[in-house]
């Protein structure tokens, strides 16, 4: 293996123009499962909101504002989701949309006594759900999703997963573990920051019932971005969000004495909407729409089997290894890689080789394989930069992690 296989899969790469939709970076950045790059697009989509809209249009502009949450909301739906019109809203952060839909959850189930999670998940995921449940008294049962049939019960109240591994880039098996989950009468929330925009997802198909997702990181919304929740339409009518706000008033303007939740999916909606992050999401959104996300999961998946490739070939030598899991297909565009100094290679690799990984404890290199901006030569070539690194011991010259991320 050469870098001329690089060379010959990016020129055949049906994708590869959609490279130049970004700002070019003058690192390799292996790093947009954590902030995804900006597209051009935005930049000029941003000027014209804050210019035309905000600056001449001032208040007018609320004309046209206050249906982004749902407007935009069915178009993510539509290219990244597999949601049909009318059960996304864009909303909030990631944090507080578990926390509505977790909590809305619970409210369905006043006589179960459990909740379910990963031990394992991101760090917010399980906050929430242990928040929620120690304000409830609730005991708690943990398990990953492949998991979930040996603690699901009748007990069980909600429970709370990752479409995708924070750490090892693992896909859950979405639709297997909600059949489970109704079967035996619970909602399942799930979180899909590390899906949506790498993994072709159909939650219609699927049958999920809640889930959210951050913006900011295969979708390249930007930094801060709101979040999106999605609830089937099939439970709309039976769930009432836990934090009321008016704009999930079904009479807004009425600013009347007390809270009638609005039709459909709007009612998740609280605060007033962060119209400039719409319209990032919006511009960010047309770029994967024009894609096309079956492309780009597809390209997703090759750059995942190089990436593996070429680290058994030239990493594994020098106490590198991948996964699991290894194949692509369970993989959402991310590569885990061990080593025992992960921390201080990573630190290595950005202050003396333009690269950018992420590290996660205790010895993972997280690759994001980004499919509109990463190219198979950009593997090559982090990958021959850490190779020298770790050959050469650039660990040496940096402090091991400290005790936070340990």
């Amino acid at each position: 293996m050469d870098r001329a296989a690089a060379a010959r899969l990016d020129a055949a790469d049906p994708l590869a123009a959609f490279r130049d939709e970004f700002v070019p970076t003058d690192a390799i950045y292996f790093d947009g499962n954590s902030l995804g790059r900006l597209p051009r697009r935005t930049i000029a989509r941003l000027g014209a909101a804050v210019e035309q809209e905000w600056g001449r249009g001032l208040v007018r502009s609320w004309a046209e504002w206050v249906e982004l949450p749902e407007r935009v909301g069915d178009r993510l739906g539509r290219v990244a989701l597999g949601a049909a019109a009318g059960q996304v809203v864009i909303a909030d952060s990631t944090t507080v949309n578990l926390y509505k839909l977790f909590g809305a959850a619970l409210e369905a189930q006043p006589g179960r006594t459990v909740i379910v999670y990963d031990a394992d998940d991101f760090p917010t995921d399980r906050f929430v759900a242990m928040g929620l449940g120690h304000a409830r008294r609730l005991e708690a049962r943990t398990a990953t999703p492949a998991e979930l049939e040996n603690v699901i019960g009748a007990d069980v109240a909600a429970v709370m997963f990752s479409a995708v591994d924070y750490r090892t880039g693992e896909v859950a098996d979405i639709a297997s573990v909600t059949a489970t989950a109704r079967a035996a009468g619970v909602l399942v929330v799930w979180d899909l920051s590390h899906a949506a925009g790498a993994v072709d997802v159909h939650l219609d198909e699927w049958g999920v019932d809640l889930a959210t997702g951050c913006t900011y990181k295969y979708l390249n919304a930007g930094p801060g971005a709101p979040a999106w929740a999605y609830v089937r339409r099939d439970v709309q009518g039976a769930l009432v969000p836990p934090i009321w706000g008016w704009f999930g008033q079904q009479d807004q303007f009425a600013m009347g004495p007390r809270f009638e939740p609005a039709g459909g999916v709007r009612r998740w909606l609280s605060g007033t909407p962060p119209v400039l992050g719409l319209v990032a999401i919006d511009a960010a959104v047309s770029l994967l729409e024009e894609a096309g996300i079956q492309r780009v999961r597809a390209k997703g998946m090759a750059l995942t089997r190089f990436a593996i490739d070429v680290a058994d070939d030239r990493l594994s030598p020098l106490g590198f290894s991948v996964g699991p899991p290894r194949d692509p297909a369970r993989l959402g565009s991310h590569v885990a890689l061990h080593h025992p100094e992960a921390y201080r290679l990573s630190r290595a690799l950005i202050e003396e080789a333009a690269t950018v990984p992420d590290f996660r404890p205790p010895d993972v290199l997280r690759i994001g394989l980004s499919p509109l901006t990463t190219s198979y030569a950009d593997v090559w070539d982090g990958f021959e930069r850490l190779r020298v690194l770790a050959a050469g011991r650039a660990w040496e010259r940096y402090d091991p992690a400290p005790a936070r991320v340990t």
